[in-house]
């Protein structure tokens, strides 16, 4: 009973945490600077045209309604209607959160290895060349920004060894194939990009841990340095390396926009830029909002993890 009423709490405070969110989105938008007719139907607009866009857009309702009328409609699956285009914002919404959703599921089945296996590799062999090694190379992608990192991988292999395509062009009729070709250099650099962080986290949470007065009775007791490794050490290193994986997380959907843009990637960072861009308030706060809930998600589901991993927060 301790556990689920700990993970309802945590759930309870997620949903709490968004509502502050989804007040904190709507207030921002609603004191940016001018007028949302106006700046919709341009300075040649007539008054006529926006009495008529502002009824038709709700704007003359008080803030509150407005407030009340938009989480109403998010909470029944409709997020209005996009500005600059007329179309339902959930139809915009759902081809880019499916690209991105599969270019985020590619990316953290690469990020995994690449933080887990070097870490295993420098907290085994600590202090040793191998160690130093990886350290420096650690170092230089985590100096290395993002756009740099996937303009040096683009040149590589597009360029010098065309084995992906430069831009990524996909559409419906875009085959399974044609998709892993499109996905795979902004995969591997967003999976670099994630990892370096967590790899330096973990080999040091991993050496604490094999310090420890239980991790030495188990090889004491004559356990395999790998069994020792996997399966006393490692589960107990992941619980501060969950925080940092749930950032990834969220940076997956709502950070990802450098990385789409340089490879011309049709997915929901794109998006939520060219909203701001256009100054689609309604798209605006819908893909802000969707970005919130995954990162918001992505910690609870951390704690939720850690929870569930460590005893001594069970028992706290």
């Amino acid at each position: 009973m301790t556990v689920l009423r700990l993970v309802i709490t945590r759930i309870l405070l997620s949903v709490l945490t968004l509502l502050i969110v989804s007040i904190a989105i709507f207030a921002i938008i609603e004191v940016l600077p001018g007028d949302v007719a106006t700046r919709m139907l341009g300075r040649d607009a007539t008054p006529a045209a926006i009495a008529v866009f502002r009824e038709k857009m709700h704007l003359n309702d008080p803030a509150v309604v407005r407030y009340v009328h938009w989480l109403g409609g998010i909470l029944h699956g409709d997020f209005g209607q996009a500005l600059t285009s007329s179309r339902p914002i959930a139809d915009i919404l759902a081809p880019r959160i499916f690209n991105t959703l599969l270019l985020s599921i590619y990316a953290f089945l690469i990020y995994l290895p690449l933080a887990l296996i070097p870490a295993l590799v420098q907290a085994s062999h600590r202090d040793r060349q191998v160690d130093h090694v990886i350290s420096v190379i650690n170092l230089v992608f985590l100096s290395t920004p993002d756009f740099l990192l996937g303009t040096v991988l683009l040149l590589a292999f597009t360029v010098a060894l065309p084995l992906f395509p430069a831009v990524s062009m996909l559409d419906d009729n875009s085959s399974a194939l044609e998709y892993l070709r499109a996905m795979t250099l902004p995969a591997v650099t967003l999976a670099i990009a994630m990892a370096i962080a967590a790899v330096r986290m973990l080999r040091d949470n991993l050496i604490e841990v094999l310090d420890s007065d239980y991790v030495r009775m188990a090889e004491l007791k004559g356990l395999p340095r790998h069994a020792v490794l996997l399966r006393h050490a490692l589960p107990n290193a992941l619980v501060p390396t969950l925080n940092i994986t749930a950032i990834n997380l969220g940076y997956l959907v709502g950070g990802v926009v450098i990385v789409e843009k340089v490879y011309s990637y049709p997915g929901f960072g794109r998006l939520m830029i060219d909203a701001l861009q256009l100054r689609d308030v309604p798209l605006i706060e819908a893909t802000v909002l969707i970005a919130s809930t995954v990162y918001v998600g992505a910690n609870m589901l951390a704690d939720v993890g850690a929870i569930l991993l460590n005893p001594r927060l069970r028992k706290g």
